[in-house]
């Protein structure tokens, strides 16, 4: 029997062959000259007035005055907003200062969606200060939604008082606002003429001494000022010779 022999190359196992390189191919999507992009903007109008001064003899009787003085043009409930106490006096309507936001909502959690929608606008244009103001509210023209909240083209306000620093008389005048995520066109002039109504109002008050220029005080830095020995409210104005709550004067020691 002849027997063959199998060369042993033809057992090894043949070596992998490495794969051929692919070349990417080249895109064929054209880069445009200009990226075309979504954009997105978000715009809030916040505008409002305030009439001269009046000034009140001053008193609580004056004080209690102060929400009949929207009588005839207020469409909702009248609400009276205080001065901030002392542990409050930072607070403002700024979301992106979340301490300051808190406080401010710990402040006013209580009022309706129409005194928070009104003290948004005010605050955030200066046009009430609530360190030493009393700020009496309600919604004068425009309509809410099922919420309760105002639409951008509702004017809000009624009247702001302090006590002069000097002789201790109440300061009075009437403050609009309105604004919000839009702008209608006439309610600027709508807002006009409800502020002369507010402070024709004011004048005929049986306390109302007569108009003055006086400017509105400015709290000073620092901790505060003294507590009211008459309602315990703590006055965040530490130069203040009467309490910004009741308007009896502060006694230091």
């Amino acid at each position: 029997m002849r027997v063959h022999r199998v060369p042993l190359e033809f057992l090894k196992r043949k070596s992998a062959e490495p794969a051929p390189v692919v070349a990417p191919a080249a895109s064929s999507i054209p880069i445009p000259e200009e990226v075309s992009a979504q954009e997105y903007q978000l715009k809030l109008y916040y505008a409002g007035k305030s009439s001269e001064g009046v000034r009140f003899k001053a008193g609580p009787r004056a004080f209690d005055e102060l929400p009949s003085m929207l009588a005839g043009l207020a469409k909702s409930e009248i609400e009276v907003v205080e001065p901030l106490a002392m542990e409050y006096s930072q607070a403002t309507p700024t979301i992106v200062r979340p301490s300051e936001a808190m406080q401010w909502l710990n402040a006013h959690h209580i009022h309706s969606p129409i005194t928070r929608h009104a003290l948004v606008v005010l605050e955030s244009i200066d046009a009430i200060d609530l360190a030493f103001d009393t700020f009496v509210c309600a919604l004068l023209d425009g309509e809410v939604d099922t919420s309760g909240y105002p639409d951008y083209s509702a004017v809000l306000g009624g009247v702001a008082s302090h006590w002069d620093e000097g002789t201790g008389d109440m300061i009075v005048r009437a403050v609009v606002g309105w604004g919000g995520k839009g702008v209608r066109g006439d309610t600027d002039r709508i807002g006009a003429r409800l502020l002369a109504g507010i402070f024709t109002n004011v004048l005929a008050n049986q306390y109302a001494l007569g108009i003055t220029s006086i400017e509105r005080p400015v709290p000073a830095a620092g901790r505060g000022g003294l507590v009211c020995a008459h309602c315990g409210f703590a006055s965040a104005h530490e130069r203040a010779f009467y309490c910004p709550k009741c308007g009896m004067r502060l006694l230091r020691g």
